[in-house]
């Protein structure tokens, strides 16, 4: 702190100039997290983002680190809350073990072909006719005339 306080007068000046410091900036906080999107970006700064092949950070919903992030935690919880239930704590350590390394190829692509196969599967089921599919045949004269 560069400014020295010799007087009264001096410290009360310096009061005034934090009172007036913290007002601008509780006005400026106040402002960041006005809206809900100024929250939800606040969140979303704390993951981090990789660099794509073109050097430009993407900042889709299926971000390679965000899937990687939440499958490190799902994939070991879901296999030891179902199949390795019953089993002790040396199996458990080595499946979270395993499953954090598997969670390395979990990103966009695969989570991607995953959902478009399943979209796929249900898009078979519930496929109706078209329009364009329906072709009546066409108009065939009568072989004899036509009929009076």
């Amino acid at each position: 702190m560069s400014y020295q306080i010799r007087s009264i007068n001096d410290l009360q000046e310096e009061i005034f100039r934090l009172k007036t410091l913290e007002s601008h900036q509780s006005a400026a906080l106040k402002a960041r997290v006005s809206s809900p999107s100024a929250i939800f970006s606040s969140v979303m700064s704390l993951f981090p983002r990789s660099v794509d092949s073109d050097g430009v950070r993407s900042s889709g919903l299926f971000h390679p680190d965000i899937i990687n992030l939440v499958s490190r935690f799902v994939i070991p919880l879901t296999l030891n809350k179902t199949l390795f239930r019953n089993s002790n704590f040396l199996v458990k350590t080595l499946v979270g073990l395993v499953s954090q390394k598997a969670s390395n190829y979990v990103n966009e692509d695969s989570v991607s072909g995953i959902w478009g196969t399943v979209k796929g599967l249900f898009e078979k089921f519930t496929k109706k006719k078209s329009k364009d599919e329906y072709k009546p045949e066409p108009y065939k004269k009568p072989v004899a005339g036509p009929v009076v």
